[in-house]
Order: structure tokens, then sequence, then C-alpha cells
């Protein structure tokens, strides 16, 4: 009995103990859940909960004609929580109801899956309860539209589990064109506008609540945020698509033709100082030409381009006039040891200083500046000083490069520095000062400072408009710019640029280049030369300047400027002329015509065959029937309606055309549109029969 009543004892009081424990485990609990409840569940939050930074929309850069040349788009992350209540009660009815129709919905969208294996992925994230199930990374906005009105998305975040990671990419839309000084938006590598009016762009930050879920992976925790994000404000460059099409184009034709390592083209409105165009195109690896660096802003040796900086100080100094004589030496020259050659091979020896410029002589310019400035040479470079030579142009763009101007008695200097340098060498500025100083003598002797944005816009008002602005009034006194005029003139019509612009409708000033040029440390042993060409045009009232630099290959066969260079000028030239500056003396002449096409028309057939019966208009029609473009014209006050030829590879005639057609014709094409005006189709840059390619911009005007 004793023993029994032992045991009794103990499982009492073990069984006591238990519940005891109990009692006090569920106090306990009702404790945390009722009184410290709310202290938990904060402590919890805090661990689950944070305030994330929101980056604000960026800013779009604009063309002067209105372009997106870099613009913000959404981008999402589509995944899925598989663990939400609505998919998982009822034995996932809702999932399973919807599942073929989503993956077939799927499938048909992004196209990167068939819809089986669409379904297969579904079915196993479902499987395996995943709460952040990737579907698809990157998708566009019209992409994520779409997915917003699929069966089982449609419910709502909260029962169909999709959720969009929504995060901001940074696009060009015409890619290459000016792609460098444009510039690129990444965090840690700005460069171009990008960088230079980043406080501007960048806008202002919101702040939004996050949870942190599996996998460290942050999700909003509602649609609100604590602090809005303020989009960045707008800029509109002077940059003008079409101008820059048609450097960029001339550009690389020349590149590839000639195999070069890398070039850049300016082109400059004279009056205001507005950069219309910068194109900068070097040879990468595989061969083909990007725009990966900006040359125009990068200091090198200017070659024959930089005489025209030695006959300024000359002709303002009074120590030459133009018809001065001067003996070329047969083209080589000695001092202090050194030969000066020319570059450009002519027979002439005895000739007066202005025909020596426009054979872009070295002897001349060298024998010149060793004459009249090596007992003064601190005068030469005032002049330089004077021409902005020796400083950075003031752009809006960061990473000018700066010139290097020898100054005498410095380490550098030695007897035959001068004389080099009145034939460009030994010094550097960058292609952008020549385009200055050049566009200087173009606006009668008044330098304006170059640049990139003319405005600042916030949803479309303006805050903010820059105006042409002045470095010097005056470069040089009247009776030298005249000199000058005539000389660069002269280079076209006499001298080292005849041929290229003999026939020309218009007159170019301008001066051509060929410098030889260091290559690293291999310096000048593999024989690179530089070819360029400086000039504007018309020459009798300028309206652009432009300067061209390309960087032949080694031991290139053909490397003088006016070969390698001029033809790019030429192109450019030639393609504005006739774009702008004849167009707009004809209408200065003339009123603007009313709409002569009222009874010329084209698009597609069906259309025509449509229109004209809902109106009851009687037509001819000659087309076979299939055509799927037609003229319509006015002939014996009937319309007759024709085929419209279409090649491959070859531009049509858009004349006529209503824009809906134009754009739907040209880019099943390949080409790239813009349009002015409204109506039908005036006029277009590329004319009909001309070859084309796929990416090229056409521009359209409309009546």
């Amino acid at each position: 009995m004793d023993v029994k009543r032992d045991i009794l004892w103990r499982v009492y009081l073990s069984y006591i103990l238990v519940v005891v424990a109990c009692v006090a485990i569920f106090g306990k609990a009702i404790y945390i859940q009722q009184v410290q409840g709310a202290h938990w569940r904060s402590m919890s939050d805090s661990l689950h909960l944070r305030m994330d930074e929101i980056e604000a929309e960026r800013g779009t850069i604009y063309s002067e004609d209105g372009q997106m040349l870099s613009t913000s788009i959404p981008q999402f992350d589509i995944y899925m929580d598989f663990r939400v209540d609505a998919l998982r009660e009822k034995n996932g009815q809702l999932f399973r109801n919807n599942i073929d129709s989503l993956s077939h919905c799927l499938a048909a969208l992004f196209q990167d899956q068939t819809a089986g294996a669409y379904k297969t992925l579904l079915q196993q994230g479902y499987k395996n309860e995943e709460g952040y199930f990737l579907l698809h990374k990157k998708a566009s906005f019209r992409e994520y539209e779409q997915l917003r009105k699929f069966p089982l998305f449609r419910l709502g975040r909260y029962k169909s589990g999709m959720i969009a990671n929504e995060k901001t990419i940074r696009l060009n839309p015409y890619q290459m064109l000016a792609f460098r000084t444009i510039g690129l938006a990444r965090d840690s590598n700005k460069v171009g506008l990008e960088m230079t009016y980043d406080s501007l762009l960048r806008g202002r930050n919101g702040k939004r609540t996050v949870r942190t879920i599996a996998g460290g992976v942050s999700v909003p925790v509602d649609d609100t945020y604590e602090i809005e994000p303020e989009t960045g404000k707008d800029i509109v460059s002077t940059i003008d698509v079409f101008i820059q099409d048609i450097a960029e184009n001339a550009l690389m034709k020349m590149l590839v033709k000639n195999d070069a390592q890398h070039g850049c083209v300016i082109v400059m409105e004279v009056k205001t100082g507005k950069i219309k165009a910068i194109a900068n195109l070097g040879k990468r690896s595989d061969g083909t030409y990007w725009e990966d660096y900006n040359y125009a802003i990068s200091p090198t040796e200017p070659g024959s381009t930089f005489k025209l900086a030695t006959m300024m100080a000359l002709l303002e100094d009074k120590k030459v006039t133009l018809n001065q004589g001067i003996n070329l030496e047969h083209g080589a020259w000695k001092i202090a040891g050194q030969t000066v050659y020319d570059s450009e091979v002519h027979k002439e020896n005895e000739t007066t200083v202005q025909h020596s410029f426009e054979l872009s002589s070295n002897v001349a310019m060298a024998k010149l500046a060793s004459i009249y400035y090596s007992a003064v040479p601190n005068q030469f470079i005032r002049h330089l000083k004077k021409m902005r030579m020796d400083t950075l142009t003031g752009i809006d763009l960061r990473g000018e490069g700066r010139p290097v101007i020898y100054k005498p008695g410095g380490r550098f200097w030695g007897p035959t520095t001068l004389p080099w340098m009145a034939f460009g060498y030994n010094l550097s500025v960058t292609p952008l000062q020549t385009t200055t100083l050049y566009n200087a003598v173009a606006n009668n002797g008044k330098m304006m400072r170059p640049y990139l944005v003319s405005a600042v816009k916030e949803e479309g008002v303006l805050l903010q408009e820059f105006a042409p602005a002045v470095i010097d009034e005056k470069l040089c006194s009247d009776i030298t710019l005249k000199q000058l005029q005539t000389c660069l003139e002269g280079v076209c019509t006499n001298g080292t640029a005849k041929e290229l612009f003999k026939g020309t409708p218009y007159q170019v000033a301008g001066k051509t280049g060929t410098a030889l040029v260091a290559d690293g440390n291999r310096g000048y042993a593999d024989k690179i030369y530089q070819s360029s060409f400086a000039g504007y045009f018309p020459a009798e009232n300028p309206q652009y300047t432009c300067v061209v630099i390309i960087k032949n290959k080694p031991h290139a066969a053909v490397y003088y400027g006016g070969s390698i260079a001029g033809p790019v000028f030429k192109e450019i030239a030639d393609r504005l002329y006739s774009t702008y500056i004849l167009q707009s003396n004809t209408a200065a002449v003339q009123k603007r015509k009313t709409d002569s096409t009222a009874f010329a028309y084209s698009g597609s057939r069906q259309d025509m065959a449509l229109i004209a019966s809902k109106l009851s208009i009687g037509y001819t029609d000659s087309t076979n029937r299939i055509d799927e473009w037609t003229n319509m014209n006015a002939k014996d006050a009937r319309l007759v309606m024709n085929r419209k030829e279409i090649v491959n590879n070859t531009m049509p005639q858009l004349k006529g055309m209503g824009l809906k057609d134009v754009v739907y014709l040209c880019e099943n094409m390949g080409l790239r549109v813009t349009v002015k005006g409204k109506g039908k189709v005036s006029a277009q840059s590329v004319q009909p029969g001309q070859m084309i390619a796929k990416g090229q911009l056409v521009n359209i005007e409309l009546n």
C-alpha cells in the first residue's frame, strides 16, 4: 500500500505541474496577445517594413524640332504570389478555371514560350506555393497594360496574385544619333547632356513603404507614397534631327570607304552659335562604327585649317598683303636644322600670299611666321589668345578638353616651335574651337559661344530659355575680315578644293587640312594622316559653319583633306542648301501657293475605291486590281486610278499621300519617319528613286 501511495503521489504531482505549466503558457499567450500585442506587432513591422526611396522619372531631352532624343520609359518585372487566399480556396478552383486561357494569352503576348510551357510553369509555381514567382522580366508598358486585362489578372493583385515591379529605363529612340553628345544616364557613368544637366533632369526622389517577404524581396505595402516623386525637367537641345542624320550618314560612308579610325562632324548655325549637329564615330574591334567618344571636344593637332589663325594675325598686324609675293622654295624649306614640307603637291613656286594660302603651303606659313614673329613671338601668341585658342569654348557640355598652346620661354619652346605652329603643328585645339573660329569669320567677326541647350521646360511649360551669347563682338578689323573671307573663298575656287566644288550652285568658303599625327608611343612612324575641312556656306550669306575631321588608318592610300573630309562637308552642304537655304530663299521671293494637288491623291487602292464609292464619285480603274498602292488623278473631268510603283530598296514617290499611308509604307520598308505640318505630303527629304537603307531617316512635310 505504501508503494502504491508513493507512486500515486508522484503521478498526481506531475499531473498538477503539467496543468500549472499549461495554464501558465495559456495565460502568457493571452497576455502577449491582448496586453503586449500592439508592441510586438510594431516590432514585427519594424523588421519587415521599411521606407524605400522611389526614383523620380527622369526628364526628357528633345531636339529643337520636338523629337525625343532621350527619354525614360517604364519597364516591369512580372511576378505571381500563389499564396493569396483567392487562389488557394475551394481547392484552387479560381486558378484551375483560368490557367489554360491565361497560358495562351501569355504565350501570345511574349512569344518566348508555348502555351503548354507556360501552363507547366504556372502549375509548378502553384504546387510549390511560391510567394514571388517570376513570370517575365522587362515587360514594356504596353505589355503591362495588356497583362492587366488577361484572365485571372483582371481580378486585381489581391485575387490574382500578380505583382508588377516597375522600374524606369533610359531610352534613346534614335539610338546612335548624337548618342555621345546626348549621353548616357547610368548611375556611375553619365556623359554628354545627361551629365551636364543631370541636376535638372533627375528630379526629386520619393519615398514609399515596402514589406520584405521571403527571399529578401521587397514589395509595396500599398499604392500610396509617403513622399511623391517629382519628375525631372525636360530640356530642349539645339540639335536638329534632320541635320544630325545627314551629318552622321555622310561621315559614316567616308569612314567605311576609307577604313578610317574615327571622325567627327560639327554643324553650327552662324548667327546664333547653336550646334545643329555633332557626330562622333569611332571604329570598334568588330570593324563597325559607333558613337564611342566625343572627338569634337578632344584636342588634336589641327593641321592646315589652323592657317586661318596665322593669316588673321599677319593681316591684322599689317605684316603682309594678299598680293605680296612669296617664294615657296619648291615645297621644302630648311630652318634650324629641320625641313618644312608642303603636304599637298603643287607646281607653284613664285606666287602671292593669297595663292599660297589657297594652295595650303606649309612653307609659306612657316616662312611668314618666322620672318615677322620670330623676334616677337608673344605678339603672335596674343593673337591666338584673342581668338580664344588657349581656352575652352564654354559649350554647355562637360568633358571639353583643354587646348595646348606652347609659350615662349617654356620648356617646350624652341627655334622650330613658331614656324610649325603657323601651319597647325606643335599645338592642340579641339575641332569645336576650329568651328568657333571659322564661324566668327562667317559671322562678320562676331564670335558666338557654341551651345547645345536652348530651353528648359516642365510639362510643356517654358521655365528657362537660353539666348545666343557673344564671346567677342569684333575678332578683327573689317579690312582683315574681308581679306580672310576672300582667302577662304579662293580655296574653293582656285585652290585645294577647286575640283571639289566645281559646278556647285552655291559658293563655299573653307580650308582643307592634312596633318601627320602621332600614334601613341609609336610616334609618326605609321604615317597616320588626319584629314580635315573647315568652312561655311553659302559664302555670300553664311547660314551654317561645318568642320569635318577624319583620322585615317596607317599608310592610307588616300588621305588629303580635300579628298576625304571635303566630300563629307560637300554632301552635308548640298543637302542643307537644297532642303533649307534654297527653299527659304524661294519662299522669301514668292508667296506660299495653295494646295495644287487637290485632284492628285495617292494611297491604298481599297481606301480610294471605298471613298469614291461612298461619295458616289465616278472613276476609271486602270490598275490590275491587286495593287496595294495607287495614284488617283483628275483627267477630262473624271478621276482615274493608276498603278503606283513600289520597288524594294528604292524611295517611292510620297507626294499626295496621307500621313497614315506614308507611315505604314515607310515603316514597312524599314525607314524612320519624322513629320511636319498637316494634310497631304508636299515634300520628302529622300527623293523618289534614290536607294534607301533600313533605319534611314526620312523627313516628310505636309501641306
